[in-house]
C-alpha cells in the first residue's frame, strides 16, 4: 500500500505523505525550506484558523459563496480553534517572507477536511477558502490578531499581577527607612515602601505603553489583497471581517484606513515589541536591584531576604542563588534582542510588500510569552517572598555618611564635604568627626541630624 498520494499544481505534481491533510504548497515549502526547528507560533496559527473562519462568514454574507461551502470552512476551522489538527501545520518559520506557504497551508488542510465532512467535493483551496483574500492581506492580518490576543490574554495580567504584588509589598514595608543609593555609592535616605514604589510605577509605565501601542496593532491589513487595492474583493469586506472579528473575540478590531500601510509597514509591531522592550529593561533594573539588595548573606548588602527555592551550588554546600532574578533578566535580554531583530526586520518593506513577517511573528510571539511567563515566576517565587532585613538596613543607614546632606543649609555645603572626608579617612562615624571639628555639638547634631526628618 503506497505511503503517499500525489497532488497537482501548476508546476506539477508532488509526492504527499497520506495521513496528510494538506497538499502540494505546503508539502513544496517542506521540501524547499529544511531550515532551523522554529515553526509558526501556535498563537498564529489560531489567529489563521479564526480570520479563516470570520472571511468565510463574510464571504457567505457576500454570496461570494454557499452556505454549504461555508459551513464546511466553518466546521474545520471550529475544530483548529479547540486545538485539533494543530500537527497539520508545520512549516518554518524560514520560508517566503510574506507567510504565502503558511496562508496556502490554511487553504489546503481548511480545503481537505471541509470536503471530507461534506462528503463531497465544495472546497477548493484558492477559489473558495481563499476567496476575496492574499497571502499578503492575511498574513500580516494574522500577525496583528495574534499580537492583540496574546497581549490582551497573556501579557497585561501578568503585569497587573506583578503590579498588585509590589503594591502588597509597599503597603507591608511602610515606615522602614533604609539608605539611598546613587552611582552605586551611599546617597540620602528613603523608605523602603518608596523604593518599591518606584519598581511598581515602572511596571505600570511600561503596562500602559504597551495598551497605548494596541490601538495601532488593532488595524488589520484584511481587504488589501495583493498589493492594497483591494482586487478580487468585495467593497467594505474589510468591516464585514473586522466586525466579526471583534463579536467572536471582543477585541476592538478595525480595517487600517490605508492598505498600501498595512502590506509594507509593520510599524505596529515595531511599537509594541519596543514597548515589549521598555518592559524588559524596567524588569531587568528591578530584578538586578533586588539581587544586590539580596546579596551575601555575610558578605554582601543583604538589606532584604529572598525565598530560598533551590541549592546554588554543586560545590559550596548550602549556598542558595538568586536563581528567579537570573532567569528573569535572561528573558529581558531575549527580548532585546528580539526587538532589534523586528525592527530591522520592518525596516525591509520594499515596495507594496515587507517580506520578513514570519520572523517578525516568531519573535514578537516569543517576546510576549517569555515576559508573561517570567513575571508570573519572579512575582510567585521571589517578589511574594521578600522581605526587609530591618536590622541591617538600620545598621547600613546610620553608618552611611551621607547623612551628612542635612547639614548643608546648618554648616554650608563646604564644610559638610570635609566632615564627611574626615569621616571616611579616620574611620569615624559622621557625629564622631562633625564633633571633632568642633561644627556642631553633640545636642546639635542630634538635633539635625535625623533620617526621618531627610525624608
Amino acid at each position: 500500500m503506497s505511503t503517499y498520494r500525489i497532488e497537482e499544481d501548476v508546476l506539477g505534481k508532488v509526492k504527499v505523505p497520506c495521513d496528510k491533510y494538506w497538499k502540494s504548497q505546503t508539502q513544496r515549502s517542506l521540501e524547499n525550506f529544511p531550515i532551523g526547528k522554529e515553526t509558526m507560533p501556535e498563537s498564529l496559527l489560531y489567529a489563521f484558523a479564526l480570520l479563516k473562519q470570520a472571511c468565510a462568514k463574510a464571504n457567505l454574507e457576500y454570496g461570494k459563496i454557499s452556505e454549504k461551502q461555508y459551513q464546511a470552512i466553518d466546521h474545520v476551522t471550529s475544530q483548529i480553534l479547540k486545538g485539533h489538527y494543530l500537527d497539520q501545520f508545520p512549516l518554518h518559520i524560514w520560508q517566503t517572507g510574506s507567510g504565502t506557504q503558511t496562508n496556502m497551508n490554511f487553504n489546503e488542510v481548511i480545503t481537505t477536511l471541509g470536503n471530507q465532512w461534506a462528503n463531497e467535493t465544495i472546497l477548493h483551496p484558492n477559489d473558495i477558502v481563499n476567496c476575496s483574500q492574499s497571502s499578503n492581506d492575511t498574513f500580516p492580518t494574522a500577525l496583528h490578531m495574534m499580537m492583540a490576543d496574546k497581549t490582551i490574554s497573556e501579557l497585561i495580567p501578568s503585569a497587573e499581577k506583578m503590579i498588585a504584588c509590589l503594591r502588597d509589598l509597599e503597603k507591608e514595608n511602610e515606615g522602614i527607612i533604609k539608605i539611598g543609593r546613587t552611582h552605586l555609592q551611599d546617597a540620602t535616605p528613603l523608605y523602603f515602601s518608596q523604593e518599591l514604589s518606584g519598581y511598581r510605577s515602572m511596571i505600570e509605565h511600561s503596562l500602559q505603553q504597551i495598551q497605548d501601542s494596541l490601538k495601532y496593532v488593532c488595524e488589520l491589513a484584511i481587504g488589501a489583497t495583493a498589493v492594497g487595492t483591494g482586487i478580487n474583493c468585495p467593497k467594505g469586506f474589510d468591516q464585514k471581517v473586522c466586525s466579526i472579528l471583534k463579536e467572536k473575540s471582543g477585541i476592538e478590531f478595525v480595517p487600517d484606513p490605508n492598505k498600501f500601510h498595512a502590506l509594507t509597514s509593520k510599524d505596529a509591531a515595531v511599537l509594541l515589541s519596543g514597548a515589549l522592550k521598555g518592559l524588559a529593561a524596567n524588569c531587568m533594573k528591578i530584578a538586578n536591584d533586588i539581587r544586590w539588595l539580596a546579596s551575601g548573606p555575610r558578605c554582601g548588602i543583604h538589606e532584604i531576604e529572598i525565598p530560598s527555592n533551590e541549592p546554588g551550588s554543586s560545590i559550596m554546600p548550602g549556598k542558595v542563588n538568586p536563581t528567579q532574578c537570573e532567569a528573569l533578566t535572561m528573558v529581558c535580554v531575549q527580548v532585546m534582542g528580539n526587538d532589534a531583530a523586528i525592527g530591522i526586520a520592518a525596516s525591509q518593506g520594499n515596495f507594496e510588500l515587507n517580506v520578513f513577517m514570519p520572523l517578525i511573528a516568531y519573535n514578537i510571539d516569543q517576546s510576549i510569552q517569555l515576559l508573561s511567563d517570567a513575571m508570573d515566576s519572579f512575582r510567585e517565587r521571589c517578589l511574594k517572598g521578600l522581605k526587609a532585613n530591618k536590622e541591617v538596613m538600620d545598621q547600613n543607614l546610620h553608618h552611611s555618611l551621607m547623612l551628612v546632606t542635612c547639614l548643608n543649609p546648618i554648616i554650608g555645603y563646604e564644610k559638610a564635604g570635609k566632615a564627611s572626608q574626615y569621616a571616611y579617612h579616620h574611620n569615624l562615624s559622621l557625629k564622631e568627626a562633625i564633633l571633632e571639628l568642633g561644627y556642631l555639638t553633640e545636642e546639635e547634631f542630634d538635633q539635625y541630624v535625623d533620617p526621618q526628618k531627610m525624608i
